[in-house]
């Protein structure tokens, strides 16, 4: 299993001392390093009424429900105010996100706000390894999912996180890269 947080990588402009120095959060993961069903949970994070109105602010947010104390105590259907859920979203992924230097994002799919989350409630994350297949002759694809609970356990979002990875040794997946290469290029035909 490869191990969050803990590898050096050389960069321009250190000591060749501080560069053997393993950088926080900064994995030197290849494709062939993420093990399936490999879990990572994050701190707890209480989500304050300053932050989440900065976040509405800059994403032009202001929907009653987000922003209007009176309405949502008074007209709304939860009696309080909510987190944005792109806030609580991105609060989650961050909170459990891994700074591996070879791998990019690719994008998300089946993202569910399962359950409301107030200002005030504290979340954390859970990432998990689903899965992962040959992408190209550079890099593979991977599938991690992300679970973000308040409280003592309640799951209120849910989202799977595509990224590719570059392989360590491309040989390896060579063959299989340009098989799938050209049955995409004859589907198109």
């Amino acid at each position: 299993m490869a191990e969050i947080g803990v590898h050096a990588r050389a960069m321009a402009g250190l000591p060749e001392d501080h560069a053997a120095i393993p950088v926080w959060n900064s994995e030197d993961w290849y494709f062939e390093d993420f093990v399936i069903g490999d879990r990572i949970r994050s701190i707890r994070r209480t989500i304050a009424e300053g932050e989440s109105m900065l976040f509405n602010s800059l994403v032009m947010d202001h929907h009653p429900y987000v922003s209007d104390e009176t309405f949502a105590r008074e007209d709304g259907v939860f009696g309080r105010r909510l987190v944005a859920g792109a806030f609580v979203f991105s609060l989650g992924l961050g909170l459990a996100a891994t700074n591996c230097l070879n791998s990019f994002s690719y994008g998300y799919d089946g993202l569910r706000f399962i359950k409301p989350v107030f200002i005030g409630d504290t979340i954390y994350t859970i990432r998990e390894n689903l899965s992962k297949e040959v992408h190209n002759e550079t890099m593979g694809k991977l599938k991690v999912s992300y679970s973000v609970y308040k409280g003592e356990g309640e799951l209120v979002l849910y989202a799977e996180h595509l990224l590719t990875a570059l392989y360590r040794d491309p040989a390896p997946f060579a063959a299989e890269a340009r098989a799938k290469m050209a049955a995409k290029e004859k589907s198109r035909a």
